[in-house]
């Protein structure tokens, strides 16, 4: 018999509902003053089924939140040169407030030249080097989604994360790389841990925040798991039976953490909805029509 699950469910899906919910009241109130909607342009190159299915969420959220979206699908044998003049268009579109290229691009792509052509003030990714730039010297402005979603995910618990013991499994651009810094702007004492990290399982068992992303089913077992600790897993994999789980042991770690977000309903929402909040905000504050 299995004991009782003791962590308390950190709900993604109600939180990112929420978020939704908020920022459609504020397009609507944007109309109803005769001002423009918020737009947001989202770039696909190739046909790699995640990003489609990635790329269709976020196209319908726009639509419920009631975003002007425009879609540029563009082949994989698309070129730089022809990318970069998408984005050299979209920047000068004045009815588009953000951009979103969908990563990963195919291999002829530089992808970080393609970031780096985005506007920052059009940047609702949070990629540009500018603004991750930002964020390093405590004045964020548009923020990365992931960790800034997983920072409302913490906020909704209710619990004081100052002074708090943080440990980051994996070191992304995406993910792990600004979550630190979200942690650290937050008070947190943050360790950033990677493919050299030697004795992984002590840095997680000192973790009372602990933020898994690294893309490998189950990769942190559950007794590793410190008693009572806040247990964000951001890893979304498809085992070979067609379920879907985390980085992390879901039932085991359930048994010790104090919260944790389950997948799929946890992170995932969450990113899409931060996306939305961000256009929003360019809308607001740093558009200039």
């Amino acid at each position: 018999m299995t004991a009782p699950m003791r962590a308390k469910i950190i709900d993604g899906k109600a939180i990112a509902a929420e978020i939704r919910s908020n920022v459609k009241q504020r397009v609507d109130h944007r109309l109803s003053l005769g001002q423009r909607r918020p737009g947001l342009a989202v770039v696909l190159v190739g046909l790699d089924a995640a990003s489609q299915v990635y790329v269709n969420n976020k196209r319908k959220s726009c639509a419920e939140v009631g975003f002007l979206s425009k879609s540029y699908d563009l082949p994989a044998t698309t070129t730089q040169e022809a990318l970069l003049a998408v984005i050299d268009q979209l920047n000068q579109d004045p009815e588009i407030d953000g951009i979103l290229v969908q990563l990963p691009l195919p291999p002829q792509i530089i992808s970080e030249e393609v970031i780096e052509r985005i506007h920052p003030d059009k940047d609702v990714d949070g990629f540009h080097p500018y603004n991750v730039g930002l964020l390093a010297q405590r004045i964020p402005k548009l923020r990365p989604c992931t960790p800034w979603g997983i920072m409302t995910l913490l906020e909704h618990t209710g619990e004081e994360l100052k002074g708090k013991e943080a440990v980051i499994v994996g070191a992304s651009n995406i993910v792990g790389r600004p979550m630190g810094l979200e942690l650290l702007l937050a008070g947190c004492t943050v360790t950033t841990c990677h493919r050299f990290t030697k004795d992984l399982k002590a840095h997680v068992g000192r973790a009372e925040v602990l933020v898994v992303a690294v893309g490998k089913p189950d990769f942190i077992p559950g007794d590793w798991i410190r008693e009572g600790a806040m247990v964000i897993d951001v890893g979304i994999n498809r085992l070979a039976s067609g379920k879907l789980v985390g980085d992390v042991d879901f039932e085991g770690a359930s048994q010790r953490a104090g919260w944790i977000t389950p997948v799929p309903g946890g992170v995932g929402p969450m990113t899409i909805a931060t996306l939305l909040q961000n256009t929003l905000y360019v809308a607001e504050s740093l558009s200039d029509h």
